[in-house]
């Protein structure tokens, strides 16, 4: 079932990295997954610019990412230098632990995934997505690192720390994302925007335990919906969950520069909503957008613009407003592009559900909190949206 795999996302926002360093402020690991894809797909892009069409696949490296969080939600609290020597010459007997350790939680899912999950582990080879994502991975880290060192640079044996992840993303110059980026000029200006997330929390105005970021928060909508994609009862097309899980990854990416502006205040007033909404706009054109190569404007555009609106491109244009049945049964190929608008929605409520209930269970339930939980349960407990009966998983989380 999707529920007990996207509990285990959303715990990750519990999970602390770099707890043996001084911290200026907190890293998890939910954190550091979501930057991790955002890099990814930086990279991802200039290697397809460069190699060409179909050079990347785009599947293999999201789903990649997915098990790759999966895999560290279990053994996240090791050392890198042990984690890495225990994966050297006991990987086999780790990697078993990891299955059995998630076996629940991958329960009722699709049994393609399950089996392509343990395939990574098992038949390990270096393709160009791992490759990609393993660059991601450093240069996540780095940038996190960076941080810590600034903060306290006398810590014993930082140095080598230091000296460790720069000989880790040396290996992978060759990639032309990783040389643009560390350049630190545009490319590493749009992830370090991005980055930026991480310190954005969610329900600034209401404590909560865990707190989660804008940036983990859009990595749980991005994976979530791909789930959601593999489940609808229908074949999708490549490009449908391509749209479907980069949508969710930035479909929050102006609040890099308007901050995370609540629901009831948007609503407050009539028309305010559309006030922020052509404002965001705006700042991304001029501000965002310009960090990144102009061909992948449009493609960004797409993803972060009418982000709730099932739609398709068709002759260059955007088509708004189609319903799930339409796209299935007109639109479901490459060409036209599709995005489960709606689908997105309701994960991005989701989650939203998700936040407040945890930080309740935990014991901290304002009445601010315990509202929010309801109105949403309420819109949610028995509907069924692209295919996905979100009564039933809606109703796990409500009943936990």
């Amino acid at each position: 079932m999707i529920e007990n795999i996207v509990e285990r996302f959303s715990k990750a926002a519990s999970m602390q990295r770099w707890n043996d360093h001084i911290r200026p402020v907190e890293f998890t690991e939910l954190d550091k997954q979501a930057h991790k894809m955002v890099i990814a797909y930086v990279i991802a892009r200039f290697e397809e610019d460069r190699m060409g069409p179909h050079s990347v696949d785009w599947l293999a490296l999201i789903e990649g990412g997915i098990f790759e969080f999966l895999h560290r939600t279990v053994l996240t609290d090791i050392k890198p230098p042990v984690f890495h020597r225990m994966m050297k010459e006991k990987g086999e007997e780790l990697n078993k632990h990891v299955f059995k350790e998630l076996e629940n939680d991958m329960e009722g899912l699709n049994h393609g995934f399950q089996e392509r999950f343990k395939n990574y582990y098992l038949k390990s080879s270096n393709t160009l997505e791992r490759r990609i994502l393993r660059a991601a991975h450093y240069l996540a880290t780095q940038w996190e690192f960076k941080i810590i060192y600034h903060t306290a640079p006398f810590i014993h044996g930082i140095e080598q720390t230091k000296e460790n992840i720069e000989n880790q993303i040396e290996d992978h110059y060759d990639l032309i994302g990783v040389q643009k980026i560390l350049l630190g000029k545009k490319s590493f200006g749009f992830i370090d925007r991005c980055g930026q997330l991480r310190f954005q929390k969610r329900w600034a105005h209401i404590p909560r335990i865990p707190e989660t970021s804008v940036l983990g928060h859009m990595f749980i909508v991005a994976a979530t919906s791909y789930l959601c994609t593999m489940e609808m009862n229908v074949e999708a097309c490549p490009k449908r969950f391509y749209n479907n899980f980069y949508a969710g990854l930035f479909h929050d990416l102006p609040e890099v520069l308007t901050k995370d502006i609540i629901s009831p205040v948007k609503d407050s007033v009539e028309g305010l909503k559309e006030i922020i909404k052509d404002y965001e706009e705006f700042q991304m054109n001029e501000e965002l957008l310009p960090l990144l190569p102009r061909p992948w404007h449009t493609d960004m555009k797409y993803f972060s613009e009418s982000e709730f609106e099932n739609k398709i491109q068709d002759n260059q244009q955007v088509l708004l407003g189609l319903s799930f049945k339409n796209i299935n049964r007109d639109y479901n190929e490459d060409e036209f592009s599709p995005l489960d608008g709606e689908l997105l929605k309701a994960v991005d409520r989701l989650a939203a559900f998700i936040e407040a209930k945890m930080s309740i269970n935990h014991g901290i339930k304002s009445d601010e909190l315990k509202e929010a939980s309801n109105n949403i349960y309420d819109e949610y407990a028995r509907e069924t949206i692209s295919g996905i009966d979100f009564g039933r998983i809606f109703n796990y989380f409500h009943n936990l």
